[in-house]
């Protein structure tokens, strides 16, 4: 069987990706309409398989509030800047999903409602229900919460199955292996260990609340078409989550 005709693991799930991934390859900056679209037709892929799904995306690719803030811009400020660049990240991968005609709601914690409904959570369900991707963008809404905690927190409000963590590498190493060709995989780690380790999953923040309620994470590489691999069951990626369960 096929991963495309395989039942899906999970029922709702809510996709992480960092807004990196939406940058242009070279510069590392803004946003690559390929790229955009090659994510897209993956997110296709896997709705298709009858999973109803979330998106949160990040702001790295255009601004990150503590790199801001570290160069002197107000750390408020800034954060409030990363979060305006996750709505375009947002508006960007809805038109590539429209495109390929998926039904997409973008869903700002930030109101602004010429183009983007505001964050409630009902309605966000009712979407998923009714088989629309439904983007979260704005973060918290809040400063100092980074968009790592606030796709954990709207994994657990939605009541998803597990959080998808898109990455630029194949899963959690022991140290970073682009710099250590000998950095070892993770097959499966607990929440304690990430946080005892320091280990590049998500912020403490994240990684704790994932672990109070126990939604398990999935990081993995956003290459060969691995959102569905994930949702048909291969062994593919880093699964975090309890200790009862590793």
């Amino acid at each position: 069987m096929s991963a495309i005709d395989a039942a899906p693991k999970f029922k709702r799930l809510l996709l992480k990706l960092s807004g990196e991934a939406f940058a242009d390859p070279e510069l590392g900056i803004g946003i690559d309409p390929r790229t955009v679209v090659s994510i897209a037709r993956q997110v296709v892929e896997a709705k298709n398989l009858g999973t109803e799904l979330a998106v949160v995306i990040g702001g790295g690719n255009m601004v990150r509030g503590l790199s801001a803030s570290a160069q002197g811009t107000d750390r408020t400020t800034a954060d409030y800047m990363g979060m305006l660049a996750t709505v375009i990240n947002g508006l960007a991968l809805q038109d590539a999903l429209e495109k390929e005609g998926v039904q997409t709601r973008v869903q700002s914690a930030i109101s602004m409602q010429e183009v983007a409904e505001p964050y409630i959570r009902r309605r966000a369900m009712r979407h998923l229900e009714k088989g629309r991707v439904v983007i979260f963008a704005g973060g918290t809404g809040n400063p100092y919460f980074s968009t790592d905690t606030s796709a954990a927190l709207r994994a657990l409000e939605i009541g998803a199955d597990a959080i998808l963590k898109g990455t630029q590498v194949d899963g959690v190493y022991d140290s970073d292996p682009h710099v250590n060709p000998g950095a070892k995989m993770f097959r499966s780690v607990s929440y304690i260990e990430v946080l005892q380790r320091g280990l590049k999953v998500m912020d403490s923040t994240a990684i704790s609340l994932c672990m109070d309620n126990d939604l398990p994470i999935v990081v993995f590489s956003l290459k060969d078409g691995n959102i569905v691999r994930v949702l048909s069951g291969d062994d593919v990626g880093t699964w975090v989550h309890s200790d009862s369960n590793v």
